[in-house]
């Protein structure tokens, strides 16, 4: 199976989120399945057209939200699936609360704050 993915030059997201977004999507869907081996940097870079550093931002970001997974010199992979989404954001969600509490914030002001800023995102 060939990762194909095409990045629209005039699109409002970046060339890098582009490529982010596409190899989420389809790792979330299953259809890059856990243990994929993604493209080198340079041969995909090559392949897209774009530059080495546009490849590498979105496989950097990729691993940080534990999509991806850098094995050293054997290679880049689709990390096994799992609950790694679920791990994030409760990771996310504790460093939030533990912010709220040292800034003084109550639960409910803490509660409201986190409210408003899901249905920023979320609408």
């Amino acid at each position: 199976m060939a990762l194909k993915i095409t990045v629209d030059p005039d699109a409002a997201e970046p060339p890098y989120e582009q490529i982010r977004a596409r190899i989420a999507e389809r790792a979330r869907s299953g259809e890059l399945p856990g243990g994929y081996k993604l493209p080198t940097v340079r041969g995909f870079a090559e392949e897209l057209g774009l530059a080495a550093n546009t490849v590498a931002k979105a496989y950097r970001a990729l691993e940080a939200d534990g999509i991806i997974e850098t094995r050293g010199r054997n290679g880049t992979f689709v990390a096994a699936p799992g609950d790694t989404a679920a791990r994030e954001a409760a990771a996310a969600a504790a460093a939030f609360a533990q912010r709220a509490h040292r800034l003084g914030l109550d639960h409910e002001a803490a509660r409201a704050a986190a409210e408003e800023a899901l249905r920023a995102v979320y609408g």
